[in-house]
């Protein structure tokens, strides 16, 4: 399970494709609820992505 601030790779994600392949940071403090539809927010190390909302599969920790 991820937790906050732990830096990730993004292997796919349905919320913004530009995000696959980089690196980035869970912002969620706690685990994902019904709200986000059970994905972690990840701020993307790119100037140009926003945030983005990922599946717990679509990420794997560095």
């Amino acid at each position: 399970m991820a937790k906050k601030r732990q830096k990730v790779r993004i292997i796919s994600c349905a919320d913004d494709p530009r995000a696959a392949g980089r690196t980035g940071e869970i912002v969620d403090e706690a685990p994902p609820g019904k709200l986000t539809q059970g994905r972690w927010t990840v701020k993307v190390d790119a100037l140009l992505i926003g945030p983005v909302l990922c599946h717990p599969n679509e990420i794997h920790p560095i």
